[in-house]
């Protein structure tokens, strides 16, 4: 039985990431009456009040005293300045918390907060906006299978969410899929530019190339085969597809989505202050 409908969660940070959270949350049936959102910015406060109907707080320690769940949802060199500005709070350890700043780390979540604290660390994307993120969880000891439940359906109301085997994990999610949609976008923007310079109008291109990913993706995950399997299906001998496959090998493309993923998830590790 769902526990969500059943939570008050609050969002300290109120940006884009925490506002595709919030709509993903009404849209799933939570209601705006359940959900609070913190941000210093008055304008900021009043554009998510307006537009979502949730309560828009100035103060994070209001938040923690009426919310079960909390996110932190603020810039990662910003997390332990806001824990610390809440620890005269006495029922910091009372809600769970869940913290979506990238390459934070539990133990450094739990330097600023009560040692018996249930927390959750996430890495969503950005595709959160349209219902279709990529999330990856991980829980302390404190957190129990309930909690973390509790976070796997909050996420899935924005998409799909995996939960990690151990934190060791979740700076590589943060390189594939937290940074992800950016590679992605530099592949759209380049593949329909090449059509523009075949001769395509501008428009058309860029349409196709959009919906070619976007089916191209959905064919991955609801054939649920290997990509490598979909792509020699594809790959007639001597056919078109071949020749434009081949000149990508040749130009290194696998090797550069290699080194952007890899040099994404060492900057989250020292976003995080943790050694790789």
């Amino acid at each position: 039985m769902s526990r969500l409908g059943e939570q008050r969660i609050g969002f300290i940070g109120a940006g884009a990431m925490a506002e595709a959270l919030i709509g993903g949350l009404l849209a799933s049936g939570a209601r705006a009456d359940q959900l609070c959102a913190v941000d210093p910015d008055p304008e900021r406060r009043e554009f998510i009040a307006a537009r979502h109907g949730v309560r828009a707080l100035s103060e994070a320690a209001e938040a923690v005293r009426g919310s079960d769940v909390l996110l932190l949802a603020v810039k990662p060199n910003v997390v332990a300045p806001a824990l610390q500005a809440l620890s005269g709070e006495p029922e910091l350890a009372r809600p769970l918390w869940i913290s979506i700043a990238a390459g934070v780390s539990l133990r450094a979540l739990a330097a600023n907060l009560p040692p018996e604290a249930r927390l959750i660390r996430a890495m969503p994307n950005t595709a959160a906006r349209v219902g279709a993120a990529a999330t990856a969880i991980c829980a302390n000891p404190h957190a129990g299978p309930e909690d973390v439940a509790l976070a796997r359906e909050l996420f899935e109301s924005v998409g799909t969410c995996w939960a990690a085997p151990s934190e060791a994990s979740m700076d590589a999610v943060t390189g594939l899929s937290g940074s992800g949609p950016a590679y992605v976008f530099v592949f759209l923007e380049a593949l329909g530019d090449a059509g523009v310079r075949m001769g395509l109008p501008p428009e058309a291109a860029h349409q196709l190339a959009a919906q070619t990913v976007l089916g191209a993706a959905r064919l991955a995950i609801e054939e649920g085969v290997p990509p490598a399997t979909l792509k020699e299906q594809v790959s007639s001998p001597g056919g078109t597809t071949v020749a434009g496959l081949e000149r990508l090998e040749a130009a290194g493309l696998r090797a550069a989505v290699d080194a952007a993923v890899e040099a994404a998830t060492r900057r989250a590790h020292e976003l995080g202050g943790d050694e790789p």
